[in-house]
């Protein structure tokens, strides 16, 4: 495990690196007009593509029969169940962000919700006007100055960019309870992770169906969801910064659209 646990670090160190020499080339480029850097974009269709065919062969269907068979209430527990492993891990990150108030909240609703909340399973934090939070080493590498670098699709996890990406990885190891090498049945924070977006999935389905099977390029049209929804969440409570970097919140630079869920390719 030792061994294990020093090369995984050795290796998140090298793509630490890799991600601040290649995110910083593009920077200039994303502030001058907040278009969207996207260097490898057959390789990320031919992603896009596979992430379509294990949505609607597996998925999908799997989702949605989750949904349909559990009880709202239940499904509702158990993403808060998943939530509230997150967050020692979410408070990892606000502590490198140098933000010692969030983390001090989020190490609160974990100690809440994981006592009177029966393990989490319910959200007496939020009833007791706990703030929520959110965030992930992707935005601690946002704060550190670190551009968002190209626009990537990840297998199986889906829309992302080369920052988020090392974010993802970052996010496995500093969070006890989301990874176990060594016995995959302790893999408790990444099952429940997959729980989690089986119930958004199947709740959200129509939604989802629209931009995956109803668009006429799903690919762009996830792309440009993706990236706006990041960027606005990044900005905060900096809205006046959001506008002024990219002019439009909205704006594809493939289409004229006001709307960010509208297809920016139909006719």
């Amino acid at each position: 495990m030792t061994n294990f646990a020093g090369t995984a670090l050795r290796l998140c160190i090298m793509a630490l690196a890799l991600v601040v020499a290649g995110c910083a080339q593009t920077t200039t480029v994303e502030q001058a007009n907040g278009a969207f850097y996207d260097p490898y974009e057959n390789g990320n269709r031919s992603v896009h593509s596979f992430n379509l065919g294990v949505d609607k062969f597996l998925f999908r269907p799997a989702s949605k029969g989750y949904v349909s068979i559990i009880p709202d209430p239940m499904v509702t527990s158990f993403n808060s169940f998943a939530e509230n492993i997150s967050l020692p891990g979410q408070a990892v990150d606000y502590l490198l962000q140098g933000k010692p108030k969030e983390t001090a909240i989020t190490l609160y609703r974990f100690l809440i919700n994981s006592t009177v909340g029966f393990a989490g399973l319910a959200d007496p934090a939020t009833d007791f006007k706990v703030p929520q939070v959110d965030t992930d080493f992707g935005e601690t590498l946002h704060v550190w100055g670190v551009g968002e670098g190209p626009y990537l699709e990840l297998p199986l996890y889906g829309p992302s960019t080369t920052r988020d990406a090392v974010g993802v990885v970052v996010n496995l190891f500093t969070n006890p309870l989301d990874f176990a090498p060594t016995r995959p049945i302790d893999n408790l924070g990444l099952y429940t992770e997959v729980v989690r977006r089986m119930g958004d999935r199947g709740r959200f389905s129509d939604t989802v169906d629209s931009i995956l099977y109803e668009s006429a390029d799903s690919y762009a049209q996830a792309r440009l969801i993706y990236l706006q929804n990041r960027r606005f969440e990044l900005a905060g409570d900096d809205e006046d910064a959001y506008l002024g970097l990219y002019a439009d919140p909205y704006s594809d630079p493939y289409s004229d659209a006001s709307d960010p869920y509208e297809d920016p390719y139909a006719e």
